[in-house]
């Protein structure tokens, strides 16, 4: 049998070195941005990704919430707090040596209060978190003349309450009750007996 060889595998130059990884962009656009323009910042981050060399694949659009706390940012020669921003995030698959000078060019972007750049795993890249509408699905509350009450949920006929008798309820109160105080003399006499 005549033994046949196989040639080196070349490299072409060109060729990304590294694979191309998936990525989520976390950020927070300042409230102080008009809602009419959170659409151009979002479309200047995007942009930002894709003159880096990567390919978006799904993201959600930011919506103003409010922050569960204040974070302060040195603006305009002055600390300044914020309560509130615009929230969303942007997935993307990117070569790993790409990653820095894009996110060089993101840090410079002056209408982010904040931002966070994950590398996704497998199971993350196939679910994401979408925040608003989970933040939509919650139950909220209802505020009555100053005070809020919590919304009042509709039982199914599995979650209906029993309706117990008086008599019966007694009768259990009393046993418990009868056991709890068996159990508190038992450990006294065992307390003596040492």
């Amino acid at each position: 049998m005549a033994e046949i060889t196989m040639p080196a595998a070349e490299v072409n130059e060109g060729v990304y070195t590294d694979e191309v990884k998936s990525y989520e962009f976390a950020f927070h656009i300042l409230p102080t941005v008009a809602e009419g323009e959170v659409p151009d910042v979002q479309s200047k981050i995007k942009a930002h990704i894709t003159n880096a060399g990567g390919a978006i694949f799904d993201e959600e659009a930011p919506e103003r919430f409010d922050l569960v706390y204040p974070i302060v940012r040195h603006l305009e020669g002055k600390n300044r707090k914020f309560t509130s921003a615009y929230f969303g995030w942007i997935r993307f698959r990117l070569p790993s040596e790409k990653l820095e000078a894009m996110r060089t060019e993101l840090g410079d972007e002056t209408d982010i209060l904040r931002s966070l750049l994950l590398r996704l795993t497998k199971i993350e890249e196939g679910n994401p978190f979408r925040f608003h509408e989970h933040r939509k699905s919650l139950k909220m509350v209802e505020v009555v003349d100053g005070e809020a009450e919590p919304m009042k949920e509709v039982l199914t006929e599995a979650e209906t309450p029993a309706i117990v008798e008086e008599e019966a309820l007694t009768e259990s109160l009393e046993r418990i009750t009868h056991e709890s105080e068996k159990s508190v003399e038992e450990k006294v006499i065992d307390e003596k007996a040492v």
